[in-house]
């Protein structure tokens, strides 16, 4: 097996093989809460306008994500993982739209698979991977708004290469580099209420959730669906 390790929506475009692209803070985690918490599945798109009208469209029944990381007009929830740990979603068709994970999605189109990370998912992202044995796989760290490089995203993108090739990093170490990080910064600050620190806190629990999230096309529709994992 074949890891290239690459970044922002122009990794996203190269992305060949089977892509998983990667959004620490706060997309793919709080995706993987969203199906923990009994979501059906989710429909991924990179604008705002595009998700309300599918809503509308009944193509989905409720919207979350995020512009410069706070909730969209009208839609049902923001990009937090702490805001979906609490919602009842069983067996809902939920919508997403964010700046990096959602629109480094849209744009894989050279991929022949794709999964979408976060550290929350990463081992079991890792082991679905590893089980469809693709000859090639690129990681991308989408970064913030899939411009700018950031730690988490790329501290994750590194975790996973070593999971794929058989190695368990220190978590706790990945945890540390990632809290210290820049993005990690916005959690908590007063003048950033939307950044709240319990998102933070859940995009930090490495591993714990035994999820892969794959992404078909369905109808014309990128469709996000749960793969459990049982090791």
């Amino acid at each position: 097996m074949e890891i290239v390790v690459d970044s922002l929506l122009e990794g996203a475009r190269r992305a060949q093989g089977c892509a998983v692209i990667v959004d620490v803070f706060r997309a793919f985690t709080t995706a993987a809460v969203a199906f923990s918490r009994g979501a059906a599945r989710i429909v991924l798109v990179a604008e705002v306008e595009e998700a309300l009208e599918l809503r509308r469209r009944g193509r989905g029944e409720l919207c979350f994500g995020e512009v410069g990381g706070e909730r969209p007009e009208g839609f049902d929830f923001a990009n937090s993982p702490f805001e979906l740990a609490a919602a009842d979603l069983k067996g809902r068709v939920l919508i997403q739209s964010t700046r990096a994970g959602t629109v480094g999605v849209t744009v894989a189109r050279r991929a022949d698979a794709i999964f979408a990370a976060s550290l929350v998912n990463a081992a079991a992202t890792s082991a679905a991977v590893r089980r469809a044995a693709p000859d090639l796989v690129t990681i991308v760290a989408m970064g913030a708004a899939g411009q700018v490089r950031s730690d988490e995203d790329e501290l994750c993108a590194l975790y996973l290469r070593n999971l794929l090739q058989g190695r368990q990093p220190d978590r706790d170490a990945v945890r540390r580099l990632v809290a210290a990080g820049a993005e990690a910064q916005k959690f908590g600050d007063p003048a950033r209420p939307h950044f709240d620190p319990r998102d933070r806190e859940l995009a930090l629990r490495i591993d714990a959730l035994p999820i892969a999230i794959r992404v078909q096309r369905e109808e014309g529709l990128l469709v996000a669906r749960a793969e459990w994992q049982t090791c």
